[in-house]
């Protein structure tokens, strides 16, 4: 066994594997470990220490009640004060793995030891700028002291569709396209007889009727697999890590190439050394590889399902229909190279030449291929002998994303049919080839990106007690990252020193200082670097005198944080405070040189006064556990502003700043616009045990708000100003129904967004101009662009002997959606859905739910107007799952040391009244529901 530890330890340090930080990754769970040490900004502190505005995740005690496929997966359902977009409402976060920033796609679950969330400006200071809106910090998981062991979890899953979008089939779409061109006072395209024939369904290939997603071209299921083995072990002097995992997902499309070339494979492999080289000097040496292939077919599937109409074509065409004195149809027939299944040629039409059927069929396959390697390293001095409590660490990183396609590109026949009929039997009489037939075997690249990583930091730490009651720490650290991308010329960078001074008196009394000094290369010399400075405060109220007669109260803790964060997240480029000029040949206006070929024109002013926009914040916590751990709590308040955000705004400068044509301005980006968001975020435990069950209930919750709180703008109207509205904001006409006569649309305003008709929408003259125009657009209300307003979850655990059971529910309140995807917004040539069956007629003028249809482009039905809007209010059964312990029915256990088994459903329910909507997806793969058996092991 030791020779087999060895084998181990030396691959994994001929591999270079990464980890920025030696961590103690025994599994507890968080919640019921107070002292649990947690990750924070370049430190771990225990979980009773932890500054305001962090919350923690342990991963790895979760997945034993609560099997996860994605790193992320339904943290909002855990974490307060996230929502599963942003933290706080702030927008773009900072993700670290290991400390390097990477993706969340990074690391699977199985991987991660811990996820820290960290969202007040003290918990981010020292990440410098690129952090200012929060860090999702991952731990991965790292090798302990002790023998050998292995854990394997292997997973089978079957992903169920659950909603398919719904269009109306040839007949009836033919009938109502000859209404919408009747409303247009144009004639009737098809006949009664030619409606009647395809309504029939006797001849689908002369007369088709497609279903795109019907179970002739798709699977009532697929399959997801994946195994993961870990393997870790080791002893005082160095420990090690691996996991190898490997996983496949399959796909709906059931026909012609996509049967072979419709699923993907990940196979990952992850592992780390952490060696004690002396009692003064240890390293950490970590690697980890992604490989990623997606096999698919040469176009989309699901969005021409959403715009192609059912009697365009008939996807196949049958041989055995072909009249067998079509000489030249017949040659075509010997000559083709894509006889499906014996029996069929492809079938199209001249503006049909290419479609998703023939491409699936002939059009060859394409493989996404994607490999990431990602390198760690770090080093740790013990300076004991210098200063008690003094230490020093350093760490590089590297990362290598690369991707790209390969492609074989065939080149195929379509064959549109001329149909006769003799005595009752339809028969092709001859065939019109569109394209030809053409496999060339050349695999084309295509698509090829890269990107690069390079991450270092180095720090003085200091951590020492004095007295067993004076509590100091302290690092001082310069930290950087750079990250430079295939075709992007600037690449993303962020540098920055850090000082965290901390001080705490008998764990009662907190005071801790992170600041940060950044630079911003955005920025013009001279105001390129800014020092960022905030302040976090405790009081553990539990440990005073006046409370310690309170009963019940097991601890509670006061914390309070301030500070100013500058940052570069939201201005768009580089360059912006320089002025620009362009040449522009054969002008006519800008400065002449006196040939009046050549003018010099500019395109912005100049402002080399420009600086960082800033988050400004303070934020009150308030934690504690009562009745012996029976419920904890956890809340913030939080008010913060981001102040100086970059805009170019017309409205503070002289007209003459810029003309319309040509394009000229001598306008400059400055620093102006500013937001505020203020909000509450609670986490909310029970924790008991009744005779031989455990349960726990947790409630989490985030409600925040956002304002413009300043924006340069001007309008005529005072109900249509940005500034003092959310920033979220949905703006839009409100709609007063229907136009029901000639007269109706007479005795209203005019309306400037083309010529109207009965059975259009009518909208309200806000202004009493008698005009309806963009004026008249009011806000509507909050669009959740960062988040739901409101964001609730619930889990539920309960264990009784061997069986344990999980569930987790999320609900999300107050934002709004616009119906404005094709499934709604139908006109011209567009395919009908079935919600165009609640159409405006004369008839049904007073329960109508839909527009008129119409051939032409209806600008004036399809705006943004209260008319499509709707409540996003949802409910979310997300997660289920019941385990089952089978160590006890496991002999001697020499080998096998435990043993599980469980069964979990994902996506499995959603509350809300538009819940059709919520779950149906236009133009891509539909949402499924995912059921899963799962087994794992230690050995």
């Amino acid at each position: 066994m030791n020779q087999i530890k060895a084998l181990i330890v030396s691959a994994a340090l001929i591999s270079g594997t990464p980890v920025l930080q030696a961590q103690d990754t025994t599994a507890k769970t968080i919640s019921n470990m107070p002292d649990e040490r947690v990750q924070v900004a370049f430190r771990k502190v225990d979980r009773k220490d932890l500054p305001g505005g962090v919350s923690a995740v342990d991963v790895a005690s979760q997945m034993k009640l609560n099997y996860m496929t994605y790193s992320l997966e339904n943290m909002d359902g855990w974490v307060n004060g996230f929502n599963g977009n942003s933290m706080w409402g702030m927008g773009s976060y900072l993700l670290v793995i290991d400390g390097v920033p990477r993706e969340a796609g990074n690391v699977m679950p199985t991987e991660i030891e811990q996820i820290s969330f960290l969202k007040g400006v003290n918990a981010v200071a020292l990440y410098g700028s690129r952090a200012a809106k929060g860090v999702v910090y991952i731990t991965t998981k790292r090798g302990n002291p002790g023998n050998q062991r292995i854990d394997i979890r292997a997973n089978a899953g079957v992903n169920v569709p659950k909603a398919y979008p719904h269009y109306l089939g040839s007949a009836e779409y033919m009938t109502l396209y000859n209404e919408a061109r009747r409303n247009d006072g144009l004639a009737e395209l098809y006949s009664p007889e030619t409606i009647y024939n395809y309504a029939a369904g006797k001849n689908p290939y002369r007369y088709p009727n497609v279903d795109y997603y019907s179970d002739k071209y798709l699977k009532n299921a697929f399959g997801r697999y994946d195994v993961t083995a870990e393997i870790s072990g080791g002893n005082d002097k160095a420990r090690y890590y691996t996991n190898i995992g490997y996983q496949t997902n399959g796909s709906l499309l059931n026909f012609g190439e996509a049967v072979d070339n419709g699923k993907s494979d990940r196979l990952n492999l992850r592992g780390n050394v952490d060696v004690n080289l002396n009692q003064y000097i240890s390293c950490n040496v970590d690697a980890a590889a992604i490989f990623y292939t997606g096999r698919g077919v040469n176009t989309n599937y699901w969005e021409s399902a959403a715009t192609l109409r059912p009697h365009r074509f008939a996807p196949l065409i049958p041989l055995d229909m072909i009249e067998t004195t079509d000489e030249a149809s017949n040659v075509f027939v010997k000559n083709s190279n894509h006889i499906i299944d014996g029996k069929y040629l492809l079938g199209g039409t001249q503006l049909d030449q290419t479609n998703p059927f023939a491409a699936i069929y002939a059009g060859g396959n394409n493989r996404y291929i994607s490999r990431q390697f990602q390198f760690n390293t770090g080093v740790n001095a013990d300076l004991r002998n210098l200063l008690k409590g003094l230490s020093f660490r350093s760490t590089f990183a590297v990362d290598y994303n690369t991707s790209y396609n390969l492609a074989f590109n065939n080149t195929y026949a379509v064959y549109a049919p001329t149909w006769n009929n003799y005595s009752g039997v339809d028969l092709i009489s001859s065939l019109t080839q569109y394209g030809q037939d053409a496999t060339s075997g050349v695999q084309n690249v295509s698509n090829s990106w890269y990107r690069q990583t390079i991450a270092a930091s180095g720090q003085f730490n200091y951590v020492n007690t004095i007295g067993n009651r004076h509590h100091l720490s302290a690092v001082l650290l310069v930290n950087g990252f750079q990250q430079s991308e295939s075709a992007v010329y600037h690449r993303v960078s962020n540098a920055n020193l850090g000082l965290q001074l901390g001080y705490n008196l008998s764990r009662t009394y907190y005071i801790d200082f992170s600041g940060a000094v950044v630079h911003s290369a955005k920025l013009p010399e001279g105001n390129r670097t800014a020092f960022s400075p905030t302040v976090s405060l405790g009081w553990r109220l539990s440990n005073e005198p006046f409370m310690r007669g309170v009963r019940g109260v097991d601890d509670l803790r006061l914390t309070a944080s301030a500070g100013v964060l500058h940052t570069d997240l939201d201005i768009d480029n580089y360059y912006l405070y320089q002025g620009v000029y362009t040449n522009t040949q054969g002008s006519w206006f800008g400065w002449k040189d006196g040939t009046g070929v050549q003018a010099t024109e500019s395109r912005r002013g100049a402002n080399p006064d420009m600086r960082f926009p800033k988050r400004e914040e303070i934020s009150i916590g308030l934690e504690g556990s009562f009745f012996h751990n029976l419920i904890k709590l956890d809340g913030n308040f939080f008010l913060n502003k981001i102040t100086g955000n970059i805009i170019q705004p017309n409205v503070l400068f002289p007209s003459y700043f810029t003309t319309g044509w040509p394009v000229s301005s001598f306008i400059p980006y400055i620093n102006y616009n500013d937001d505020k968001r203020m909000g509450v975020d609670f986490n909310l435990s029970l924790n008991k045990k009744l005779s031989a069950i455990n349960y726990s209930i947790g409630l989490v919750g985030t409600y925040y708000k956002t304002t413009a709180t300043k924006r340069a703008e001007t309008y005529e109207d005072n109900y249509q100003y940005r500034q003092g509205r959310p920033l979220d904001a949905i703006w839009g006409l409100q709609h007063q129904g229907f136009f029901q006569d000639a007269d109706d649309i007479k005795n209203s305003p005019s309306q400037t967004f083309g010529q109207v008709k009965p059975g259009d929408i009518k909208y309200k003259d806000q202004n009493g101009d008698g005009v309806i125009d963009t004026r008249d657009e009011v806000y509507l209300g909050r669009g959740g662009w960062f988040g739901s307003p409101l964001t609730l979850g619930v889990n539920v655990s309960v264990k009784w002997k061997q069986f344990s059971f999980f569930a987790l529910g999320q609900g999300r309140f107050g934002s709004y959606g616009m119906k404005n995807s094709s499934w709604f917004w139908v006109d011209g040539e567009d395919k009908y859905s079935e919600v165009v069956r609640d159409r405006w007629t004369p008839e049904t003028a007073g329960s109508a739910k839909y527009p008129r249809l119409t051939t032409f482009n209806s600008d004036n039905n399809f705006r943004n107007s209260d008319f499509w809007l709707y409540k996003a209010n949802r409910i979310d059964l997300a997660k289920v799952q019941i385990s089952y312990d089978m160590s006890d029915l496991i002999g001697n256990k020499k080998i096998v040391k435990e043993m599980g088994v469980y069964v979990s459903g994902f996506n499995l329910l959603t509350l809300s009244a538009e819940r059709k909507l919520m779950e149906m997806n236009i133009g891509s793969a539909p949402q499924t529901r995912l059921y899963n058996l799962g087994v794992k092991a230690m050995f």
